[in-house]
């Protein structure tokens, strides 16, 4: 294959240069698409590779356990096997770009992953505070002390403020794919849509394919939940325009929503991923919940605050006769 026609297949790889984040551009990417090409030679689907993922995060995530000499090794080698797990969630996606097999079971799927991964590594960082206390609150933390229940607080509300930044973040990074590539390109759904589509399945003859849907209903309604004028948003130009949104509309939204596809993706992994490393690093694990819970938290409720913000202003420019076909 020429070296155009190859790099022409990379770009088409990609979701789009506006959500793509530069470590995935420079990094991540390259290597998903090599691995894409290599699986679609061998017939390997791109669940398969997203099953293969969980595995290598997980046992990324367990063996950052160890956090005590001459096993202090093992951190790297974790390290490297999430790393190497995230070469695989890049490498789904691409393959299913590549060879037209999206299914809504592979998105489902490739969201499991990253919570398994996360869910092995803040257990493995909270019995490595219990049981090495080798950071500056070691002490306090450590088993027989009384004060066990302190860091499993702090690692369960760092746990439930990732799962929302984490759908936060797909759900905005969703929603800018639509203004940009349209329905085709985007994996943008509707609870109201997936309602009707459950309530034609039956639990006899559907029964996986119904439960599947219902979680994932659950999931996009909680999303629509903390996204109200958005919502509207959607409704307004719904009704207006029906499938075909003018183009002038389409741009004016991607202006917008452009400066925070940035946040969108650090709260997805990269940015995370590299404060969980230099909080193992220098033994100082329960950093890395505080940095969940404080830094990345501020990013979500400025995302939220902003993308509310001006979705309430094209509602309002919208009933105003605005963006008239």
């Amino acid at each position: 294959m020429a070296l155009n026609d190859l790099r022409k297949e990379y770009k088409q790889s990609l979701k789009s240069l506006d959500t793509e984040e530069t470590i995935d551009l420079w990094f991540y990417r390259p290597l998903g698409f090599a691995w894409a090409k290599l699986f679609s030679k061998l017939g390997i689907t791109p669940n398969v590779v997203t099953i293969a993922s969980i595995f290598l995060g997980v046992a990324g995530g367990i063996l950052l356990y160890f956090g005590a000499q001459p096993y202090i090794w093992l951190n790297y080698l974790g390290i490297f096997l999430i790393i190497w797990a995230n070469t695989y969630d890049s490498a789904d996606g691409q393959l299913a770009r590549l060879t037209h097999q999206y299914s809504r079971l592979g998105r489902i799927l490739d969201g499991v992953s990253g919570d398994l991964w996360f869910f092995a590594i803040y257990f493995s960082l909270v019995f490595r505070e219990l049981q090495f206390g080798d950071s500056l609150l070691g002490d306090y933390f450590c088993y027989g002390n009384g004060h066990n229940w302190i860091i499993w607080s702090i690692a369960v509300f760092a746990g439930l403020c990732h799962a929302k930044q984490a759908a936060s973040a797909d759900y905005y990074r969703q929603f800018h794919l639509f203004f940009l590539k349209g329905e085709e390109g985007s994996e943008l759904d509707s609870s109201e849509m997936l309602t009707e589509q459950y309530e034609q399945l039956s639990w006899g003859k559907n029964f996986m394919k119904k439960l599947t849907l219902f979680f994932y209903r659950n999931y996009t309604r909680q999303q629509e939940a903390f996204t109200p004028a958005m919502q509207g948003l959607r409704r307004e130009f719904k009704a207006r325009f029906g499938n075909a949104i003018p183009q002038r509309f389409r741009d004016d939204f991607r202006m917008k929503s452009l400066p925070l596809m940035k946040y969108t993706n650090m709260l997805s992994f990269n940015t995370r991923i590299i404060a969980m490393f230099i909080s193992v690093i220098i033994k100082a694990p329960w950093l890395y919940f505080v940095f969940e819970i404080v830094v990345l938290n501020a990013m979500m409720a400025y995302m939220i605050i902003t993308h509310e913000r001006f979705c309430k202003q094209f509602v309002k420019q919208l009933k105003n006769g605005g963006y008239q076909q």
